[in-house]
């Protein structure tokens, strides 16, 4: 491939950056023993186009923003036009191609955390560090940077030290929730984030400001309020999915293995692919990621296909507003993930799976990676797992800020080194998936309830609710309720019988949204409602992806609509048209709404809203566009917007006007 570069050259940090994660990603062959480029030059090069996505967090990680100079030598490695790779750069949140701070703090001002002390961190931050995304050492040399250095050194703080307003960080039940990216050191998470600590944290120096943050979240029970040795559930019955959350240590295979660990392994083992498809199609277990589709049938079809080699992916790019519920099980059970995907390799014929983790997860991250080294050492990855005659590895893979990377077809183009931009389906994943071969797409929910299946049999699974809701279901509580978190019930629990597991209220209940922002509302009419996908649907909600999120009667629910619009704008891929102009339009009006200033009558933008709903329900590529109108459909089909906002009311996450 003619590559056609500017003069630009990368620093030594840089170069060293790239060839350093080329190196380690890249397999040699089997006649050399180190990784060359020019080895791989031509087609083989080309085929490493998927190492594109990791190997930009090399350079960002260390750099702290990606140059003209680093584009074009991972252009060289990579034998990608720079071009392509300054679009995908740019495609993602966490990446910058212009100089800026080494150490960026993200505030998530969403529905969840802006108006429970998202906003006053920010108002701190802007007097202390200057507006948002300020801070840019400009025309900053790569090479200079001492990210382990003191912050001062160099003046003052601000210099050092940026922030920015965030969607959602699944940090919901400890809001208000910071992610410091922090240039040459780990990153970390802050929740609940006080303004002091955050103006600390980004001040601090080494390896151990991450471990002292990560201990914060070492009490399982603030996020998951039924865990630890005597949780159960509402009935008395033994928690499943939760079970070892707050038991186990995360980082410890051996208590792992002693809490059961790894006997659905070897249960699957000894039943086969045939008999474990046949034990899920019994449970009639669906996805838990939102779709609900059949997971034996899933497997079925990737098993089954003819095509070679067959492919594993764990969807963990969690990052529906108010969803937090993946990011707790993988904080506190990681192994289990690793024996589920296990499973599913096992079962459709996939020796490689891909974990696509949520880049604003970096405990998830760390615990994640630890819990792959160990089982690949203690054999339970690798050519040969449990000495079983198959093979089976994980790779995990970072996202950098895309909520559209949530969309399985767009994960899959993440994967691959392209744009998050979904596919045109059919053909479906099963068929032609990742590198055009049969994919299994996995949510993390979903793969902690084959487990379940395999330790109780597919039959005792299904007679937990009924239809298509069976098993144990994972529900995400935060905003006025008395005690946030995730909490697991059985399918056919009514949502009075949840916000009472969370210690009810806090004020009175104006509204829940249910699904999470492409969900809708519920009234308080409704609380009798039955959490299966039929009883949901029946009053024209959805359960989504487990999100219940309770306002109460202080709310402003068209400032929260209008944060809900703002979110789905950003995060449109802009590859159709409905989905590209219909979600700023909604935004738009919306925001007219707020200030009271409509275009003509509020009649008039409340029917221009409708109109927006419909193009985009029905002509948008892929589910984002499809379900962006969603909130704020069912809020006019409610009347939520009937009455103007009250003057200088309270605001669920600022949008600059």
């Amino acid at each position: 491939m003619d590559l056609h570069l500017s003069e630009a050259a990368p620093s030594t940090a840089e170069r060293d950056a790239i060839d350093t994660a080329f190196a380690a990603l890249a397999a040699p062959s089997p006649h050399q023993d180190r990784v060359t480029r020019s080895v791989h030059a031509g087609h083989g090069a080309r085929s490493r186009r998927h190492l594109l996505l990791p190997v930009l967090h090399a350079v960002s990680d260390t750099v702290g923003w990606i140059s003209e100079g680093a584009l074009n030598h991972i252009a060289i490695t990579l034998s990608v036009p720079p071009a392509e790779i300054y679009g995908v750069a740019t495609f993602y949140a966490m990446f910058s191609v212009e100089p800026r701070a080494p150490r960026v703090v993200h505030v998530c001002d969403d529905v969840a955390c802006g108006p429970y002390g998202g906003e006053e961190i920010i108002s701190v931050l802007e007097r202390e560090l200057g507006p948002e995304g300020g801070g840019h050492r400009l025309g900053a040399d790569p090479d200079a940077a001492s990210p382990g250095g003191d912050p001062g050194a160099g003046g003052p703080a601000s210099r050092e030290s940026c922030w920015v307003r965030s969607p959602c960080l699944g940090l919901c039940e400890r809001a208000p929730a910071v992610l410091h990216q922090r240039t040459g050191e780990p990153d970390l998470s802050q929740a609940p984030a006080r303004p002091d600590d955050v103006l600390a944290a980004t001040r601090a120096t080494g390896e151990q400001v991450a471990a002292d943050a990560d201990r914060v979240f070492a009490d399982a029970s603030v996020s998951a309020p039924q865990s630890g040795p005597r949780g159960t559930l509402p009935g008395g019955g033994p928690l499943r999915l939760l079970r070892r959350v707050g038991v186990v240590d995360p980082g410890s295979l051996d208590d792992y293995r002693a809490h059961g660990g790894y006997q659905a392994l070897r249960r699957a083992v000894d039943l086969g692919p045939t008999r474990v498809i046949a034990e899920l199609k019994d449970s009639s277990l669906t996805g838990r990621g939102g779709a609900a589709f059949p997971t034996g049938v899933k497997w079925d079809g990737v098993s089954a296909a003819p095509e070679r080699p067959h492919y594993l992916v764990c969807n963990a790019d969690e990052s529906e507003p108010g969803t937090f519920k993946d990011r707790v099980l993988m904080e506190g059970d990681p192994f289990a993930l690793i024996e589920a995907m296990t499973i599913a390799g096992y079962v459709t014929g996939s020796a490689t799976g891909y974990l696509y983790i949520r880049g604003e997860y970096p405990l998830a991250t760390r615990r994640l990676n630890a819990a792959i080294e160990a089982a690949r050492a203690r054999g339970y990855l690798g050519d040969d797992v449990m000495g079983e005659g198959f093979a089976f590895d994980i790779e995990l893979r970072r996202g950098a800020g895309a909520y559209i990377c949530g969309e399985e077809t767009a994960l899959l183009e993440s994967l691959e080194g392209f744009r998050g931009e979904p596919r045109n389906k059919p053909p479906f994943p099963a068929v032609s998936g990742l590198f055009g071969k049969p994919t299994a797409i996995n949510n993390v929910e979903t793969l902690y309830n084959v487990l379940e299946v395999l330790d109780i049999g597919g039959p005792s699974f299904a007679s937990v609710g009924a239809g298509r809701s069976t098993g144990p279901k994972l529900f995400c509580l935060s905003g006025a309720v008395a005690k946030p978190g995730v909490y697991e019930v059985e399918f056919g629990t009514t949502l009075r019988e949840l916000l009472d597991l969370a210690g009810g209220l806090r004020g009175q209940m104006r509204t829940i949204l249910l699904g999470g922002a492409a969900g809708g509302f519920v009234m308080p009419d409704q609380l009798d409602v039955v959490l299966t996908l039929e009883g949901a649907r029946d009053i024209g909600a959805t359960l989504g992806s487990g999100v219940v999120l309770v306002f109460d009667t202080d709310a402003d629910l068209t400032g929260t609509l209008r944060r809900i619009a703002a979110f789905f704008r950003d995060e449109s891929c802009g590859q159709c048209v409905p989905c590209r102009v219909g979600t700023v339009r909604q935004e738009e009006a919306l925001a007219r709404l707020e200030r009271g200033a409509p275009l003509g009558s509020r009649e008039t933008e409340l029917a221009l809203l409708d109109d927006l709903a419909r193009v985009m329900r029905d002509a948008s590529i892929c589910g984002l566009g499809q379900t962006a109108p969603a909130a704020v459909t069912s809020a006019l089909q409610l009347g939520l917007l009937d009455a103007p906002p009250a003057p200088n009311g309270n605001r669920n996450g600022k949008v600059p006007h």
